[in-house]
């Protein structure tokens, strides 16, 4: 019996040492970084949060806004399940990795609509909606943009003299039908993507393409107008999209108000990658920071004219395309700076940082 006691013993004194190991080791594995993908089994769907397996890192919950923004897919899953999620905090102060579902969903279908492009899948969708440079249409919860020259001549708008309204009339008549697409480009900070429904021979859009040369200047027509940017046709078969970046030294809010569809531009390409064409149109004109290469540094006390604000603070304009930041973090909120600094006015600052190769500067107000 003693023996037997013996040997109970000495298994509990393993276990117990087993467990310790254990936790050591769980404590040792880094966690996995915050926007990185996990995947792991669910271990139990409560009221208000959901418990994942995140095993060697331990365990991550579901709780909170992320949650609710995820209801809809935390109705279908079930204890045993295989779920992705996106870390949104390593590890909160009750130890569990905190995750979001409807981010990770995103990430996952943004690198579908990568696949799609690159396997060209062909897919079938609904048209949402028209305007005049093209159609809307939505796959995946995304909503993208179908440029009337990527039509096939068959749903082209043949308009005399490229009447606008008259165009967007015959675009609206295909609204609710589905038409037959693939995706050619992603644009994940815009949440947007760009559709063909052009067959794409990638052998006659290569030949085409390789016509083009980086710094080239080319006259090209307006094909769309979007919130970022301008479609361009170059010629059949190949259009350039020319960014909101790109159109203007100035600050350029909305598109629509500097081109119309049809309009005759001239641009420089300034990328060729992936079979898309980038294309800037102030790449022609005058760079104004030029003016002040030399003339101005870091402590100058200039005149700027506060131009708009933004979530990091606002821009102050010194001459037409030459703007600086003064940031909130110089003022005691957000607020306070849109008291001091009201747009339209003029107001002294100092130079913190001036690069103009770069087109960067920083500013403080001087009262």
């Amino acid at each position: 019996m003693a023996k037997v006691k013996e040997a109970k013993e000495v298994e509990v004194i393993v276990l117990e040492e087993n467990t310790v190991l254990s936790s050591i080791l769980n404590r040792s594995v880094n966690k996995p970084e915050v926007d990185s993908l996990v995947e792991g089994s669910v271990i139990s769907v409560e009221q208000s949060s959901v418990y994942i397996d995140l095993a060697p890192y331990g365990a991550g919950i579901i709780y909170g806004r992320e949650f609710i923004n995820a209801k809809d897919i935390i109705r279908k899953i079930h204890v045993g399940d295989i779920i992705k999620a996106k870390v949104v905090e390593k590890e909160n102060s009750d130890g569990y990795t905190e995750l979001s579902l409807k981010e990770a969903k995103q990430a996952l279908t943004w690198n579908e609509a990568e696949k799609a492009i690159k396997e060209k899948t062909v897919m079938s969708l609904e048209i949402k909606d028209a305007n005049k440079g093209g159609l809307i249409l939505e796959w995946q919860g995304i909503q993208g943009f179908l440029p009337a020259s990527q039509l096939k001549a068959d749903h082209y708008p043949r308009v005399l003299d490229s009447d606008k309204d008259k165009i967007l009339k015959e675009l609206k008549k295909l609204v609710g039908q589905k038409i037959s697409v693939m995706i050619i480009s992603t644009l994940p900070k815009e949440g947007k993507l760009i559709f063909s429904e052009k067959d794409n021979n990638p052998e006659e859009k290569k030949e085409i393409l390789s016509k083009y040369t980086v710094g080239d200047d080319i006259d090209c027509t307006v094909a769309g107008l979007v919130d970022f940017g301008v479609f361009v046709k170059l010629e059949d078969g190949l259009e350039g999209l020319v960014h909101i970046s790109e159109l203007d030294w100035g600050l350029v809010e909305n598109p629509r108000t500097m081109f119309k569809i049809a309009d005759k531009i001239r641009a420089k390409v300034i990328e060729i990658k992936d079979g898309k064409i980038s294309l800037s149109i102030k790449a022609l004109k005058e760079n104004p920071w030029k003016e002040f290469e030399g003339k101005l540094k870091k402590g100058d006390i200039i005149k700027g004219v506060v131009i708009k604000y933004n979530k990091h603070g606002a821009l102050i304009s010194i001459k037409e395309g030459v703007a600086g930041l003064v940031h909130n973090s110089t003022f005691a909120s957000e607020s306070k700076l849109r008291e001091k600094l009201e747009l339209g006015k003029n107001y002294n600052f100092q130079i913190t940082l001036f690069e103009p190769k770069d087109q960067k500067m920083t500013l403080i107000h001087l009262e």
